[in-house]
């Protein structure tokens, strides 16, 4: 196959979002893509994270790459060009800034030089392994090619001649008051080899070191060094006529697609690196089957990447959970009390369906996911003073809205909606809303402490947030398929709106 995006397996489906989906900060995605795209900003690869795919070929595609790219002698590989094309970009940036023109130039080959480098020992490497996905069969192929062209041979061959030409300058500078003669170097003697020797039996053991290092990385250059290497230049002009015409051939040495193939596989680098601390932890991630027609979905020991990374950090177990829907099912009610992993439960399975439309591991030992066309998540928000709406017309505004927009192939995330009307009420809301929902034959998680919704039809499956038997006040976190209770744990609920003897004492005091 031709190479032509080792994200991408057609080019109609090279696309970027250059914002965040809607849905990114309900289900704490911002928080994930943050983690993963850290200390990688010269990549920009938070557009990739945002823009799902929307054939399951091309997921595939990604799938076979990640995978492979899990050998870590490849793995190695790819970092340590990486890091060299880091260098490169540090390099070209430097050079924009410089102000000289023999100054620049001189940089300019030696970044050329990296590059030839760069290229060559990838080439190479990726040469030497039994690789077996399409994009980067496709990616070598293309490189071994490219490799092998006149243009990048006669490039390497080029870049060697001119600074093989530069090393054989040698020149003496004479400084008296305040004129500095520059000259050809005449195999005069080197006299600071008599001094060191004269000088030689007075040493009494270490002694400082007064010489003064020149540093060769610094993009610092005075004007009187720029003169300097002017004067140089005059006395070797056919060298230096060569390095202007060497770069005035060279300025745009980088090739696009390695340019491209650059950026893009930091995609797959980043992701793996941030999943590779959860798998040291314990913490299961597997390949997902992906349907765009088969609803029946599952997975097993998932969990919440955004807590989990924070749990990590402060050395505490993460709780996973399992779900699977199956045949005519369509919806979770999730219910039970507060505190008890719900909200977690629900993002957990947004962030799965998105990170799997990505084409990327889902936390889980097994899993099947659904390609979604549009995901759509509604969870509570503070009143909104400047839109003049109260609470529950805005709730109401905010639902109809994403109903508007979703098809049968859309996922709907709810969290608590209605809260803030009476129960009476809020259960006859929620059902014109399950009831629009279930005519769509959408999938849906419906996190709510009205258990009625959990019974409205067969699509509809009970899920129930546990607690310890023997205390009621402590979770488990696990959330399990059955019956809704009918427990308020009025208490928790109390708790939660401050409604308790003890908080409306004090409120009343205040």
């Amino acid at each position: 196959m031709t190479f032509q995006s080792i994200l991408f397996d057609k080019a109609s489906l090279h696309k970027e979002s250059l914002e965040q989906p809607a849905y990114f900060t309900d289900l704490n995605l911002d928080q994930v893509i943050s983690a993963i795209t850290k200390g990688r900003a010269e990549y920009d690869l938070a557009p990739f994270f945002y823009t799902p795919l929307s054939e399951v070929e091309n997921i595939h595609y990604r799938h076979e790459i990640m995978q492979g790219l899990e050998n870590e002698i490849l793995l190695e590989n790819i970092k340590s060009f990486a890091l060299k094309m880091s260098e490169i970009h540090r390099y070209l940036v430097m050079i924009d800034k410089l102000n000289f023109k023999y100054h620049k130039e001189g940089w300019l080959l030696e970044t050329v030089d990296v590059y030839c480098e760069a290229v060559s020992c990838l080439a190479h490497d990726l040469s030497l392994l039994d690789i077996k996905a399409r994009g980067l069969l496709a990616f070598r192929e293309y490189l071994t090619t490219y490799v092998n062209s006149d243009d990048f041979t006669f490039l390497m061959a080029e870049t060697k001649k001119i600074k093989d030409d530069l090393s054989t300058v040698k020149y003496c500078m004479i400084a008296k008051n305040l004129t500095v003669r520059v000259r050809k170097y005449e195999e005069e003697t080197d006299y600071s080899i008599e001094v060191e020797k004269t000088f030689e039996k007075f040493k009494q053991g270490a002694v400082k070191d007064y010489k003064v290092k020149l540093t060769s990385g610094s993009a610092d250059m005075n004007h009187i060094e720029a003169q300097i290497l002017v004067c140089v230049a005059k006395l070797y002009p056919d060298i230096f006529s060569k390095l202007d015409q060497y770069c005035e051939k060279h300025s745009s040495f980088l090739d696009r697609t390695i340019s491209i193939f650059d950026r893009e596989i930091q995609f797959y680098v980043a992701y793996l690196e941030f999943v590779a601390q959860f798998k040291q932890a314990g913490l299961k991630f597997c390949y997902p089957q992906i349907s765009s027609l088969d609803k029946d979905v599952y997975d097993y020991e998932g969990f919440d990447l955004a807590l989990a990374n924070k749990l990590i950090a402060e050395n505490s177990p993460t709780v996973c959970n399992d779900f699977y829907l199956k045949g005519r099912e369509r919806i979770f009610v999730v219910s039970g009390p507060n505190q008890g992993g719900k909200t977690t439960f629900a993002r957990m399975f947004g962030q799965l369906h998105h990170l799997a439309s990505l084409g990327c591991p889902v936390p889980g030992l097994k899993a099947k996911l659904f390609l979604f066309d549009r995901l759509f998540t509604h969870f509570e928000k503070e009143e909104n003073i400047k839109n003049l709406r109260g609470k529950l017309q805005d709730d109401l505004v905010r639902i109809h809205d994403a109903l508007n927009q979703a098809t049968p192939n859309s996922i709907i995330i709810m969290n608590e909606i209605f809260t803030s009307t009476t129960i009476r009420d809020g259960i006859f809301l929620s059902k014109k809303v399950m009831e629009i929902i279930l005519r769509l034959d959408l999938l849906c998680i419906c996190v709510t402490f009205m258990d009625e919704l959990a019974s409205l039809s067969e699509k509809t499956v009970s899920m129930v947030s546990t607690i310890v038997p023997e205390n009621p006040a402590l979770r488990t976190y696990k959330i399990i398929r059955r019956p809704a209770d009918g427990l308020a744990y009025a208490i928790s609920i109390a708790e939660k709106y401050r409604l308790t003897y003890d908080s409306l004492k004090e409120r009343i005091k205040s």
